[in-house]
């Protein structure tokens, strides 16, 4: 046969090519898909917090009722515009959400954008280093529960992973505050750093990060305070999604186990260690990548609390001071901000998931 032959034996008919089904949409095409949903997902967020918050009546007299006279507080009302229709101020708010103005806060009369960047910051650093810990803890301890599969270690594991997904956030912290800070005199009891620490970063430029200041001090005191702040606050967070990871390599590693290649590694006398580092470590990621935008807003869910039990001057603990006095624009306006992180971290993970797996498209 000549090279032509051989090229028309192989290639189908035109009329077979054209019904040849397609294996899934192009990476653009899902991209822009997934940064579309974006838009719904946030309105449809930002409209429950709206009217949930409209439920208690205007936020003028929700948080300064009984403490102005009636015709104050009705001029109040009326300037801010709560004596309109509800509709017509959920319009007025969403075109201030989509240009960046959340509202001014009722009880301290500060723009909540203001709140946001100034407390921000230390949440989005609570976050980052409790993320840090539940890499660190809960994919080792997956792959070795994967490794002693039925045996002692996992069981011992699965345990460990289930105590900690479901100890409450506070009640953790309060117990490592007792034993660690209380008891042993090992970390701080609560807040970022220790007062002079704060004073010295604040004169030297103050980004909000006080982990990244400390370091541009140049300062080892400043540094080792600012971590010794953080260990218990990000321990207690980080153990919370820690459970979840582990679970999470157990399982699909011990998937990837039955998979032809590591069969055929196996029959080659791998060791099973090693089957793991190098055969089913790396497809046993690409779950845990997908669901970090989900454990995002669960560790934002779980910061709020674990502010408030540690001090710890953020987002959370913001948030449950604004709710003791009932400054609902306050609490809109974070809770607004939470929703529109997490619809786009969980687009930038989405984003990754593409790259790193072929199979995930639309």
């Amino acid at each position: 046969m000549t090279t032509s032959e051989v090229a028309a034996v192989e290639e189908p008919p035109p009329f077979l090519a054209r019904r040849r089904p397609r294996s899934g949409g192009t990476l653009g095409r899902y991209l822009l898909v997934r940064a579309l949903l974006i838009i719904p997902t946030v309105l449809i967020l930002v409209t429950l917090v709206f009217f949930l918050i409209r439920l208690t009546g205007d936020p003028i007299t929700a948080a300064l009722g009984g403490r102005l006279p009636a015709d104050q507080l009705q001029e109040r009302i009326h300037e801010a515009g709560y004596d309109r229709p509800v509709i017509v101020q959920y319009f007025e708010y969403l075109g201030q959400v989509f240009t960046g103005n959340f509202g001014t806060t009722i009880t301290d009369n500060r723009l909540v954008t203001d709140v946001l960047v100034t407390y921000g910051t230390a949440t989005l650093e609570l976050v980052v280093y409790a993320l840090l810990i539940a890499f660190i803890v809960g994919i080792p301890l997956g792959m070795i529960a994967a490794a002693k599969r039925d045996h002692a270690p996992d069981a011992a594991l699965r345990v460990s992973a289930i105590l900690f997904y479901a100890t409450p956030v506070f009640f953790a912290g309060l117990l490592a505050k007792l034993v660690f800070s209380v008891w042993l005199g090992w970390f701080p009891v609560s807040g970022r750093a220790d007062v002079r620490t704060e004073i010295a970063l604040s004169r030297e430029g103050n980004t909000g990060f006080y982990l990244i200041d400390a370091i541009a001090s140049g300062n080892p005191a400043y540094v080792q305070d600012v971590l010794s702040h953080a260990v218990l606050p990000a321990m207690v967070l980080g153990l919370l999604t820690a459970g979840i990871f582990l679970r999470l390599v157990r399982t699909n590693v011990i998937s990837t186990f039955n998979m032809p290649y590591v069969d055929a590694a196996r029959s080659r006398g791998i060791s099973e260690y090693r089957l793991v580092r190098k055969h089913a470590y790396k497809p046993a990621l690409i779950p845990i990548i997908t669901v970090i935008g989900l454990q995002i807003a669960l560790l934002l869910g779980g910061a709020v609390l674990t502010e408030t039990t540690f001090e710890w001057q953020g987002l959370g603990f913001q948030l449950t001071k604004y709710l003791a006095a009932r400054d609902f624009v306050a609490v809109q306006g974070i809770v607004a901000l939470i929703a529109i992180l997490v619809a786009l971290t969980n687009f930038v993970v989405d984003v990754i998931a593409a790259f790193l797996d072929p199979r995930v498209r639309y």
